[in-house]
């Protein structure tokens, strides 16, 4: 690697950082002024700016991706046996949430392009499921937005209708990204998202948030959110959570919110020159036309990943792989019964996929090196 050029990082939080400093600073101090660093006045402001943005009625924001998950199955009264179906090839706080309520994660392969939820298996899997459990419930659907590109929603819905489930739309990689011209976090019925620091917006620690149009699911999400809470704190009118998020990260979340629009459009721009360069050299990733993504990762595949990835470190490019080892072959799941070769696109694509940097302050000089490096 040239010495011009320096450490690459795989995501630059401190780029981003200096351009809106003033506004972090100014934002912070105003917390810190008033001191109310739970449930203070930047936490509604914050939900109708988001709310407003996906274009839904409500967002309830939260403590993590992982409760935003979590909150809207405990608003469903999801209970041990309940069915969900979802992909085996995302992160682990996906099917987390289903076994943390007792309830049964059933896996769904992926598509092999797009990498999300397949729709035509999705609704063989459910039929596949109702006629070999008739003591059981098929309950809801967990599509996950990977890597920054939406699940293909409208056969998705359809296939819930037809079944009787509701969807819980997976948004923690899709923020910002749209649908056939409407925002990721308005799909399905509820939809969650994650604001962890690496997210395209994030935050300085964790955070999420639940977004819906229905205001009973809002009203029970805003009790859960406070342990149960009904007509005061001492009040609990069911068993709930603590997933308040803190006013500090709604601070940073509001300045963030300030140029977001712009970063999706530098992100969209230096996706656009990597599959251009690597066209030809790399199985770059596949956008649908319906489609724009926010790429919360900028993933290829390669047969020969370990050496690749070697490689690319003694170039100065660091490297990343979402996800190593899909869900149904997680030791945590093995009481489900899955073995290898049920899901035969997720381990494919798990055995061969890594991510090269990216976020909305890359280089053209610091890409033409990865790609340079991924070339040769």
């Amino acid at each position: 690697m040239s010495k011009e050029i320096g450490k690459i990082d795989f995501i630059d939080l401190k780029a981003q950082q200096r351009r809106i400093r003033e506004s972090l600073e100014s934002r912070i101090k105003k917390v810190m002024d008033h001191g109310a660093y739970i449930m203070g006045p930047e936490i509604a402001e914050l939900e109708e700016k988001l709310a407003r943005y996906v274009g839904v009625k409500h967002c309830v924001v939260c403590g993590s991706g992982t409760d935003a998950l979590l909150m809207p199955l405990m608003a469903y009264d999801i209970k041990p046996g309940d069915a969900i179906f979802t992909s085996p090839f995302t992160f682990i706080a996906t099917a987390e949430v289903v076994a943390l309520l007792g309830a049964l994660p059933v896996f769904v392969d992926i598509d092999p392009k797009t990498y999300n939820i397949d729709p035509v298996k999705l609704d063989e899997e459910v039929r596949k499921f109702v006629k070999k459990n008739p003591g059981k419930k098929a309950r809801g659907i967990i599509p996950v937005d990977l890597f920054g590109q939406t699940a293909d929603y409208d056969p998705i819905e359809s296939v819930a209708k037809k079944h009787g489930l509701f969807v819980l739309q997976d948004a923690a990689q899709s923020f910002g990204a749209t649908y056939k011209k409407r925002r990721a976090g308005s799909m399905g019925d509820v939809a969650a998202t994650s604001f962890f620091p690496a997210k395209p917006l994030g935050c300085y620690g964790d955070g999420g948030a639940v977004f819906c149009n229905d205001d009973t699911m809002e009203e029970k999400l805003r009790s859960i959110r406070v342990h149960g809470q009904g007509s005061d704190k001492y009040n609990n009118v069911r068993i709930g959570i603590n997933g308040r998020l803190d006013t500090m990260q709604a601070a940073v979340l509001l300045a963030k919110m300030e140029i977001f629009d712009e970063e999706i459009g530098l992100r969209n721009k230096i996706a656009a020159r990597y599959s251009e360069k690597l066209k030809g050299h790399a199985v770059t990733p596949y956008v649908r036309e319906d489609c724009v993504s926010v790429w919360a990762q900028y993933s290829l595949l390669t047969e020969h990943r370990d050496e690749m990835l070697l490689k690319l470190k003694s170039r100065g490019v660091p490297t990343a792989i979402y996800y190593p080892k899909p869900l149904h072959l997680q030791e945590a799941f093995s009481g489900l019964g899955y073995k290898r070769g049920d899901f035969p696109v997720s381990e494919r694509i798990a055995d061969s996929v890594f991510s090269v940097p990216m976020h909305p302050y890359l280089t053209e000089e610091v890409q033409d090196h990865i790609v340079k490096s991924i070339i040769e």
